[in-house]
């Protein structure tokens, strides 16, 4: 089993994608970020974290 987490918090997310908290809660908020709720706890899947990343990478190749 690896010891890398499948879930991460807001600001873990935030730090991997190298912006702020509030950015974060924007894409979730507009969708562009999955998120998963565990009881009161709103985590943000990995997976999801380089989705979205690997998106903005294709939106990017696609407008050169």
């Amino acid at each position: 089993m690896q010891d890398t987490p499948l879930l991460v918090d807001v600001v873990e997310a935030a730090r991997r994608i190298g912006c702020g908290r509030t950015t974060i809660y924007e894409l979730i908020g507009s969708g562009e970020l999955e998120t998963v709720t565990i009881g009161r706890l709103r985590r943000v899947p990995v997976e999801a974290i380089a989705e979205y990343v690997e998106r903005l990478r294709t939106q990017a190749k696609a407008s050169a």
